[in-house]
This record gives structure tokens, C-alpha cells and sequence, in this order.
């Protein structure tokens, strides 16, 4: 009957009744149709890796809520000290507030990374929430962790020979025991690029002061396969010009030596003069010189000139017995230099002299006068010739100590 008489009702009152009966139906299932959410939204952070890289950059930590909110978010963050440390990897975050505006869902946090060259282990750090108002945090802490990315690479220092830091009857008048965190500049120079001719060697290498590591109380130069100012390779070459300089002594260099064609490390020294006189006339002594290719031999040398400025050299070498290679051991390369004579010393074994008399009575004696040193490893040049697929790189020379000693 009721259906009955609604059809006789007035379209008004019929359409009114329709959308009460679908209300009546909807709030049947016992659902809200439109239901309110007010749980708070749930702050995360994400752990990140990245590279340490060479120099100082920008990271950023993604921040995140579950859903946007009807209020504004706010979050203190700070960073903590694990193996990275503030100040040396990164630069510190002291009660960083982040806002996230009313609907946002998305923050960052901008750290900066302090790069370096020398090579260390991968190191962390955290970044931890100080305080959080109109949110609920999934995590307290994240972890930021600093990859190591120095070319240098880890390895373990070999053993080998060594030598005392005294001898009767003299002084020690200069070092270097290379224990500081970056090389010492008020005792060496860097020199950077390919200089004139290659060096004078149709080098193929470009000196960088990049390519010189501190290594756990070592200087490591290191020669690397990589394109740089327009050459395919880089490594180091360090002097003591116009900061030590001396006449008449005795040098010991503790060192393991690269290896591999094309591969030329050398400790060497140049006459002071040489600016005003020239090469060779300033003298040149070579304390130690190896060519990659043939790792397990040593070369001691001295270049000179005749009266016409000619250029003269008297060398000899020594080989490690049992195919024994530099690179495997340290050794000690040593001259006791003297008024007239010069000795060269392979861990304390003598292989190599020259004096006044053997040089030539009529050609100029150069090495009684003041010498400065010079370490360096080349790549490529007339004596070594050129890498080759059996070249490997890195090739790292790594040098211990660098003592001078004089008599009483």
C-alpha cells in the first residue's frame, strides 16, 4: 500500500523520500562515508653511502612523513661523531630545524663533506633527531657512511732493512720521517707540470702535489693512469731548493720502489747552482734510479761537463739476488759524500764510488759545492720507454724516512 500511495504523492515530495531511502540504505552498512583520519603523520629519515670524492661537496639526507598534514611539522636534527668526525670529514649539524609546511610530505637535509686525498678506511657518522613536534618518528637515528675513494688503496707496508739515527762521530743535521698528516712545505716543494721537453726526458707524466700521500708515517708518490692538463698520466716531484741544501754528508732513504715499463722512480740531488750555471755543470748525483722494467735493479750516477759544457756521467748498478724486486721489501739507499769522493751504498753494501781523480783532473769537479734534493717518479721518457698493457697503476713509491748526517 505504501508504494501505492507514494505514486499519487506530488514530484516534490517523491524525490525527497527517494534520497531518504538511499541515505537509509547507505547508513545501513554501518560504514562513515567519509571517515577522519587524525593519527599524526610518521617522520623517517633514509642511511645513505657516499663517496669521500677530492674535493668538499654537498649530500642530502631525504626526509619524509606519511601523509601530508593539516599543521606544520617541525623536526630538530644534530649530527654525532662516529669514525667521521666533524671539522676533518664533515662539517658539523648543530640543532638543524626543518619545516614542513602545511600539505608537504617531502624535506631535505644538506650536509657538507670535507674531502681529503689520503687514504683511510670507510668511516660513519649518524644524524639523529634532537626533537619533533606534530609528527611520530619511525627512526631516531640514520647512518651516513663516507666510501673511501683515494686512489691510493689499502696495502700492507712490508718489512726490510733499516738504518740507525746516529752514527759515531757525526750529527744528524736534517730529516724527514714523513709522520705528519700532509707534506711538509717548509722542506719541499712541490713542482707541477710537464716542464720543458718532458723534463728534458719526453716525460709523459704531469707532477701534481695531488699525487703525494701521507700513508701511516710514509710519503707515498704515486703514479697514476689518469688524464690530466692534456697528459694520460700524473704523479709528483718534490724539492728541497732554496729550503735544505748542504755540502758533504751521509744520506740514508728508507723506501720501496714502483715497478712496471715505463716506470722511472728516482731519489736524486742537483747542484744549488744550477740556475745561474746550468745543467750539467751544476753536477747532478742520482742516489738511486730504477727502470720499472728491470724492478730488482739499482743504478747510482753522477752527470757533470767537460770545460765545453759537454755532459759526462759515470754510473754502475747493483741487482737484488734471487730476482728479488724493490717493490717487495723496504731498502736503504744510502751515499756517504765526502770532500772528492762520493760512495753509493745499497743497504749498507758498497756498489758504486767516484772521486776528483776518477772524474778527470781536466774536467770540473762540481761536488764539492751545496746540492738540494729531488724525489720523483716519471712515467715514460727516453730511458724507460713507455707503459704498456703490462703496466699496472697505480704504482706507488713509498718512502719511509730521508736522513742527513754530517761529522762531528
Amino acid at each position: 500500500m505504501l508504494i501505492v500511495r507514494t505514486l499519487f504523492l506530488k514530484p516534490m515530495i517523491r524525490l525527497t523520500l527517494f534520497f531518504v531511502l538511499i541515505l537509509l540504505s547507505c547508513s545501513s552498512e554501518g560504514e562513515d562515508p567519509m571517515p577522519m583520519d587524525n593519527t599524526l603523520p610518521v617522520f623517517s629519515m633514509e642511511s645513505i653511502t657516499v663517496d669521500e670524492g677530492n674535493q668538499d661537496k654537498s649530500i642530502f639526507v631525504s626526509l619524509r612523513l606519511s601523509k601530508s598534514w593539516t599543521k606544520p611539522v617541525s623536526v630538530v636534527l644534530k649530527s654525532v661523531d662516529g669514525t667521521a668526525v666533524a671539522g676533518e670529514d664533515f662539517e658539523a649539524v648543530r640543532d638543524e630545524v626543518i619545516e614542513f609546511a602545511v600539505g608537504s610530505r617531502q624535506e631535505n637535509l644538506r650536509i657538507n663533506l670535507l674531502a681529503d686525498e689520503q687514504w683511510e678506511e670507510d668511516e660513519a657518522f649518524t644524524v639523529e633527531i634532537v626533537s619533533i613536534s606534530e609528527a611520530t618518528a619511525s627512526n631516531n637515528t640514520v647512518s651516513i657512511i663516507i666510501e673511501n675513494d683515494d686512489i691510493l688503496g689499502q696495502f700492507d707496508l712490508p718489512g726490510g732493512y733499516s738504518t740507525p739515527d746516529e752514527y759515531v762521530g757525526m750529527n744528524l743535521i736534517w730529516r724527514d720521517e714523513f709522520d705528519g698528516t700532509e707534506l711538509d712545505q717548509s722542506k719541499w716543494t712541490y713542482e707541477i707540470g710537464n716542464g720543458a721537453s718532458g723534463w728534458g726526458n719526453n716525460e709523459l707524466q704531469y707532477y701534481t702535489s695531488e699525487n703525494t700521500i701521507m700513508y701511516e708515517g710514509n710519503l707515498v708518490i704515486q703514479a697514476r693512469d689518469e688524464f690530466f692538463a692534456g697528459f694520460n698520466y700524473t704523479s709528483s716531484r718534490i724539492i728541497t731548493e732554496n729550503k735544505f741544501e748542504f755540502t758533504h754528508g751521509r744520506v740514508d732513504i728508507r723506501a720501496v720502489l714502483p715497478e712496471g715499463q715505463g716506470i722511472w722512480p728516482a731519489f736524486w740531488m742537483l747542484g744549488e747552482n744550477i740556475r745561474s750555471v746550468g745543467w750539467p755543470r751544476c753536477g747532478e748525483i742520482d742516489i738511486m734510479e730504477i727502470v720499472g722494467h728491470e724492478p730488482g735493479k739499482l743504478h747510482g750516477t753522477v752527470h757533470y761537463s767537460d770545460p765545453n759544457g759537454n755532459r759526462i756521467m759515470a754510473g754502475h748498478s747493483i741487482s737484488l739476488p734471487n730476482n728479488a724486486k724493490f717493490s717487495s721489501a723496504y731498502h736503504v739507499f744510502s751515499i756517504v759524500w765526502e770532500e772528492d769522493s762520493i760512495k753509493w751504498f745499497l743497504d749498507d753494501q758498497q756498489f758504486h764510488s767516484v772521486s776528483r781523480q776518477s772524474v778527470g783532473n781536466q774536467n770540473p769537479y762540481p761536488f764539492n759545492d751545496p746540492f738540494f734534493f729531488i724525489f720523483n717518479t716519471a712515467v715514460g721518457g727516453n730511458w724507460p720507454g713507455s707503459p704498456d698493457s703490462t703496466t699496472s697503476f697505480p704504482q706507488n713509491m713509498i718512502i719511509d724516512y730521508i736522513r742527513v748526517f754530517q761529522e762531528d
